[in-house]
Parts: C-alpha cells; sequence; structure tokens
C-alpha cells in the first residue's frame, strides 16, 4: 500500500464495532493491521448475520485490509507470542473493560516498560476511571449520560438513535485522531504513550451547540423543540404524497427565500418578523404544501443547489446515489466464496497518499501460518500450540 501510514503496524486485540472500524480505517491509509481473535470464540460479527452464501455482511463492513490470526491471550505462553508480536509494532488497540488486560498481565504498564514506543490505545465505555469505569454499557447507555440522548426523539419522549452514535463517532473517531496525533508527538519525542478513549464521554462533543446556549443562558434545551430539532418551519421534515419524507435544510433566509420561490410562495415573508416568530404559520403551509406532492414532483426542487431540499433516501438507495458513486464512497468488490459485496469507502481522503482497498476481510486465523512463521516460529510449534489451545 502507499498510504500515509505505511509501515505501520498495528496489533489490534479489539472485536464488534468502534475499535475495528478504527483498525479498518488504519488499514486503509496504509498500516499493517493484525487481527487477534480467540481460536474458539471469534469476532461476533462473523456469526451476526449472514448471506445465503454465507457471506458475515457486520464483519465485512469493519474488516478489510487486515491480516487475522488467532491466540488465547488467556494462556500463559500467549504473553510471549503477544510481545514477539510487538517487539515491532507501533499501535495497540483493545476494546476490553479497564484493567481487563492487566488481569492477564499485558497491561500497559507492562508493556511501557517493555515497548517503550508502543501506542496504546483503549476504548472503553467510560474511560478507565472514575466511579463507572466498571459499568458494562452500550451505544444508549453512552448518549443517556452523555445528555445526548435527551435531545433524540420528540417532545414526548426521547428515541433512540438507531444507529451507533457514540461507538462510531465518539469510540472509532476519536480514536483514530487520538492515534494519529500520538504518531505524531512520537516522531517528535521518540515516545509512545497511553490513550484512554471513553465512547460516553466522547459524545459530549455532539451537544457542544446546546451546551453553549446553556452556558450563555442558562436555559435548558428542549428536546423537538430547538432550532435544529423542529422548531423551524425552515428546518424540518415533511411527509408527501406517497408517504414518504423530505428533509427541508434551509436554514439561512436567503436560501429559504429561494425554496419559497420556487414553490410560489415567497409573498409569504413578512418584513420585520424573523423566521422562528412565523414558523408555525409556515409549518401547515409547508404540510399542506409537501402533501400535495410526490418525489417526482419535487425533483427540480432537489435539484436546486439552493433549495437545501433534500429526499430522504433508505439504504437501497443510498447505495446508488450518483454523487457516492463517481466519489467512489460505495464500491463492489468479488470474494471468491461469497460473490459480490459492497463496501463504504474511508471517510479520510487524501491528494497523494491516498487510501486503498486491497484485500478482503480475512477468515478467521487465514494468516496465522504467515505471520507466526514470519515471527520464526517453526510448523512443529504452530500444530503444537493447535492442540493446545493456544492458537
Amino acid at each position: 500500500m502507499s498510504g500515509p501510514l505505511t509501515g505501520v503496524k498495528v496489533i489490534d486485540l479489539s472485536l464488534l464495532l468502534p475499535g475495528p472500524l478504527c483498525s479498518m480505517y488504519l488499514a486503509d491509509m496504509g498500516a499493517e493491521v493484525i487481527k487477534i481473535e480467540n481460536p474458539r470464540a471469534y469476532d461476533g460479527t462473523r456469526a451476526m448475520v449472514k448471506s445465503k452464501e454465507g457471506l458475515p455482511g457486520l464483519f465485512f463492513m469493519t474488516n478489510r485490509n487486515k491480516k487475522a490470526i488467532t491466540l488465547n491471550l488467556k494462556k500463559e505462553k500467549s504473553k510471549e507470542i503477544l510481545f514477539k508480536l510487538l517487539e515491532d509494532a507501533d499501535i495497540l488497540l483493545e476494546g476490553f473493560r479497564p484493567d481487563a488486560l492487566d488481569e492477564m498481565g499485558i497491561g500497559y504498564s507492562v508493556l511501557r516498560e517493555k515497548f517503550p514506543r508502543l501506542i496504546y490505545c483503549g476504548i472503553s465505555g467510560y474511560g478507565t476511571s472514575g466511579p463507572y469505569k466498571d459499568w458494562a454499557g452500550h451505544d444508549g447507555n453512552y448518549l443517556a449520560l452523555s445528555g445526548v440522548l435527551d435531545q433524540l426523539g420528540g417532545r414526548d419522549k426521547p428515541s433512540l438513535a438507531g444507529f451507533q452514535l457514540a461507538d462510531i463517532g465518539g469510540g472509532t473517531l476519536t480514536a483514530v485522531a487520538a492515534i494519529l496525533a500520538a504518531l505524531y508527538s512520537r516522531e517528535k519525542t521518540g515516545k509512545g504513550q497511553k490513550i484512554d478513549v471513553s465512547m460516553m464521554e466522547s459524545s459530549l462533543q455532539f451537544i457542544s451547540l446546546y451546551a453553549g446556549i446553556y452556558m450563555s443562558t442558562g436555559k435548558l434545551p428542549e428536546r423537538g423543540n430547538e432550532l435544529l430539532s423542529g422548531k423551524l418551519a425552515n428546518y424540518n421534515i415533511y411527509k408527501t404524497k406517497e408517504g414518504r419524507f423530505v428533509f427541508l435544510g434551509a436554514l439561512e433566509e436567503r436560501f429559504f427565500r429561494t425554496f419559497l420561490r420556487q414553490i410560489g410562495k415567497e409573498h409569504l415573508m413578512v418584513e420585520g418578523k424573523n423566521l422562528e416568530e412565523l414558523s408555525e404559520e409556515f409549518k401547515e403551509t409547508l404540510e399542506d404544501f409537501f402533501l400535495s406532492q410526490s418525489f417526482t414532483d419535487l425533483k427540480p426542487l432537489f435539484e436546486n443547489p439552493d433549495c437545501c431540499l433534500t429526499p430522504i433516501k433508505n439504504l437501497s438507495e443510498v447505495l446508488l446515489d450518483p454523487h457516492l458513486l463517481e466519489r467512489g464512497s460505495v464500491f463492489k468488490k468479488n470474494h471468491p466464496i461469497y460473490g459480490e459485496y459492497f463496501q463504504f469507502a474511508s471517510p479520510f481522503r487524501f491528494s497523494e497518499t491516498v487510501c486503498e482497498y486491497n484485500t478482503h476481510p480475512p477468515e478467521h486465523g487465514e494468516h496465522n501460518e504467515t505471520v507466526y512463521s514470519s515471527l520464526g516460529y517453526t510448523r512443529e510449534e504452530l500444530d503444537k500450540w493447535k492442540k493446545e489451545r493456544i492458537i
């Protein structure tokens, strides 16, 4: 690969979503990523959902460009093997509960002494300190405690996001940014360090707008009735004639005037009154307008660059979006066993050191022989370790 992280080696102990997506982005940028799974308990996304051909779709969305080996970290011998892997590694990524690797004798306090240049990144729900650190949790828990869930949904009650906002926005992307910063710091100092990513704390960034308003006014945000959550007629969701939905995002007055001009209702703008004051009246007018229109009718408005009106697409439509296809944001590959599958490109775009998508997500333990033989271990040793359930 020729990406910006070519020459960087990552040992990935993480499973499921936040960590594997993080390491996949690092791999897209050129890093060599070695994914480690238990020989008998593989990454759960390998089994969660499969196509009729056996393709594990969830696993495929987060694990391309990696090598996969098996290693039972609870076996004493595995410590020696892991240390061998880490001799020339730059990054160790893990997603266990705090102190889990310490209890196995392979925590950061041990690794820092043996590998002072190593960057250790741990992604957890609540971080490695504080009263919540040992709590179990999932995306909704992190969003609830960070105040984000309080702002999702309508006025009557909060609503689940329906996707992993804290896991990806708080965990994956925060970890990627922190790892890249730590690599840059190491270039200057020669020293590695530990990165402590809390998905709950990282979710605070999503309510920065409301926190700023609260700081200035002391007013708590009202769910479903703020400038970006349904209060304004010009920043809202509307139902169309065929029962589908569109989003109008004409937040600035000039864009809203353009939209109103296109539908013949610019005269409704009253001088001296702001959009917030006019919103209830406008909502009724726009609700009636959109209920009389189909997606086909609205196509000229969708394509007007200054209307800020967009159809709310489902996933099958997103995969055929001409903009995404032209930019290569969605692309297809052919697997020798499972056939054709689609992928989302990395969101990190570089003009020179481009991301590449060369290898399929690996099978469980696919690279055991390749990786372990490169460390100097023999076929006899590997066969012995398999019998002993070390690999």
